[in-house]
């Protein structure tokens, strides 16, 4: 897959890019956890969902936030990797103006990033978030979550407790015109350790419903 730069809001970004050879492909994003942490693109579970998307035809891309990688700049603790996020998106959708839907997946940190950026941008229609931290990170933006998506994580994670996880899912059921779909690993950590090919079996299965149709309210598209 090609490695790019591209710039972003603190300097130049590294990525990893897959372009679909269909020219009205959906894009992904694919987000990383947190970058004080060891999260780079390189993550498995960062690079498998990378490569879930793109085994169906989706224009892909991951990246290093600053700071990471060949990215520069430094840690911003949250809203500059959002900003970055917002790059990485505006320069996918430079390349490839007849994509009219996209996706971000995201990770533990990734997944905080990911669903603020939904928050921003109507053209997200779905998500994947993995192991999101409610009992960390403040999720109180959505109000109300524009998309529908799954929320995934280990009934063994320490890192973000299942008691919190589940009270960010119930408050989103509470929403219409939205489908939030939760999936509970049995056994899983917050790293999965053991579970990283039950996690993608799991992601690449709801992809495939919603890419059916499934698992979606259908509601008018937001306007960009």
């Amino acid at each position: 897959m090609p490695e790019v730069i591209f710039n972003g809001p603190a300097g130049r970004l590294e990525g990893r890019y897959q372009p679909s050879t269909e020219k009205n492909a959906p894009i992904a994003i694919v987000l990383h956890p947190h970058p004080q942490f060891g999260g780079t693109m390189n993550n498995k579970i960062v690079y498998d969902l990378f490569y879930m998307f793109q085994k169906r035809s989706f224009t892909t891309l991951r990246f290093n936030f600053r700071g990471i990688g060949r990215s520069q700049g430094e840690f911003d603790h949250g809203s500059g990797e959002l900003s970055d996020a917002a790059a990485a998106l505006d320069w996918v959708q430079s390349l490839h103006p007849d994509s009219k839907s996209c996706w971000v997946a995201g990770y533990s940190f990734g997944a905080w990033i990911g669903m603020q950026l939904l928050m921003r941008r109507p053209e997200v229609e779905g998500f994947i978030s993995v192991a999101p931290q409610p009992n960390i990170y403040d999720f109180s933006f959505l109000a109300p979550c524009p998309s529908s998506g799954l929320i995934i994580h280990g009934d063994a994670d320490k890192v973000a407790p299942p008691k919190d996880v589940q009270g960010l899912v119930d408050k989103l059921h509470t929403q219409k015109g939205i489908t939030i779909t939760q999936k509970t690993i049995p056994g899983a950590n917050h790293f999965f350790s053991n579970d990283a090919d039950v996690l993608i079996e799991e992601c690449s299965d709801y992809l495939d419903r919603r890419l059916a149709g499934e698992l979606a309210d259908p509601r008018p598209k937001r306007l960009r």
